[in-house]
């Protein structure tokens, strides 16, 4: 038998006491995510009792899916940028209902989990070049930054739609900046459970301003709070369905590679990267039948295992937290949107700092990979922006004579993209 029972404590170096205070200190610092996620999903016409809850058990199986799986100090909850691809872009802008848009996850999830037990995964990596990888993050950063200065009051639509300065005299913009100036002050200064106490913060102010949510006092858990095994196929046969599972696949698998490769390198285990990767698509599959968007491998983990987090017994901890915290659900429909607008924005901002590792001098690089950033804020759907920006990158390399740098993955990509926007956008077609 291995050192230090099933999570080979002895062999990491480390305790029961380490593994349990770091992700006790990993959850404080992610679990805003049930707030800020459930008001997101809430958007796309999900009940919002639901969603709290649907958050919670993605993120309580993740974790313990990692724990078992991975048998590494990861945090998996719902992935901030891919949850408002599930509102913003294939329930509001391409008409899909919530349950259709689960359907969209479940098959994506299932997608991404053949990517994980196959070699699919380093296919894919090696085949979509850096600067759209880096472009999907910088985009979906600006994405929310959006959406998170229109929560908040600060940009509100103007005429023509126009986006347009909000009314920084009206109670809810002014609450969104005084909660932002509050925030920005404890994350430079590093403050452990900054985005916590944000929330925290923007609650009691409304309490103050007399600003009350509209979810306030109905998060009551009911017959009608079900979201698990809500999937829908009524859409299944048309082509956007798929361009939606497509594009949250692109996300998904991208995302996490990267997320997956970057905390096993931190914690020095290269070894334990399959296994985690594996766990993260089984419980991105499993976040669309519960009632989610999916669980990514989020950055915050990064603050476990700063704190010695080292093994499963880390995640297997924030999992058991997130289910105790299933009790304060009464009290969710309090937080109003002024509370979580400035979290929306910060992390938009540290998705777009991506964008310094970009090469900006190719020009066959940079135009397709800014038009694919811009696109997704300005179209307000990431499906287009992802589309626009791999349609133009072997456009680009072949007009210039670099045809050898386009790779047949995706050159077949950008033609299902370009197909895509054949039938949906000509008129007639």
């Amino acid at each position: 038998m291995k050192s230090g029972g099933f999570f080979e404590l002895e062999q990491h170096g480390t305790s029961v006491k380490k593994e349990v205070t770091a992700g006790i200190i990993g959850f404080f610092t992610i679990v805003y995510i049930v707030a800020v996620n459930a008001l997101i999903l809430s958007e796309s016409g999900m009940p919002f009792e639901g969603a709290v809850i649907a958050t919670i058990a993605v993120s309580a199986l993740g974790c313990i899916l990692m724990a078992v799986i991975g048998k590494a100090p990861i945090i998996l909850v719902p992935g901030m940028g891919i949850n408002a691809m599930f509102t913003y872009t294939l329930v509001q802008s391409m008409g899909f209902t919530w349950q259709e848009a689960l359907t969209i996850v479940t098959i994506s999830g299932l997608l991404f989990v053949v990517v994980a037990f196959t070699k699919l995964s380093g296919v894919l990596s090696e085949a979509i070049p850096q600067s759209l990888k880096d472009a999907i993050t910088v985009g979906l950063g600006f994405f929310l930054l959006l959406i998170g200065l229109e929560k908040g009051s600060l940009v509100i639509q103007g005429e023509n739609s126009i986006l347009a300065i909000g009314h920084f005299n009206e109670p809810q913009a002014l609450a969104t900046i005084l909660t932002l100036i509050f925030a920005l002050v404890l994350f430079i200064k590093n403050v452990p459970g900054h985005f916590l106490w944000t929330i925290l913060f923007g609650t009691a102010l409304a309490f103050v301003m007399g600003i009350t949510p509209d979810t306030a006092g109905n998060s009551a858990i009911t017959a009608d709070s079900a979201v698990w095994f809500q999937l829908s196929f009524d859409s299944w046969l048309q082509i956007p369905f798929w361009i939606g599972v497509f594009s949250m696949t692109m996300v998904l698998v991208f995302e996490n590679i990267g997320l997956v490769h970057g905390h096993t390198a931190f914690i020095k285990r290269p070894e334990k990267y399959s296994g985690a990767l594996r766990a993260n698509a089984i419980s991105a599959f499993s976040s669309g039948l519960l009632g989610s968007s999916p669980t990514v491998s989020t950055v915050e983990s990064t603050a476990a295992m700063a704190a010695g987090g080292r093994t499963g017994l880390t995640s297997l901890t924030v999992g058991v937290l997130f289910i105790i915290s299933a009790a304060f659900i009464p009290y969710m429909g309090y937080i109003p949107d002024h509370a979580i607008a400035p979290i929306l924005i910060i992390i938009g901002i540290l998705m777009i700092q991506q964008m310094r590792h970009m090469n900006m001098e190719d020009f066959t690089e940079s135009i397709p990979s800014i038009m694919l950033i811009v696109m997704i804020p300005f179209t307000y759907s990431i499906a287009d922006g992802i589309a626009i920006g791999f349609i133009l990158y072997p456009l680009m390399k072949f007009v210039t004579g670099r045809w050898k740098e386009v790779t047949a993955p995706l050159l077949i990509i950008s033609i299902l993209f370009l197909v895509y926007f054949v039938l949906h956008f000509m008129p007639g077609v």
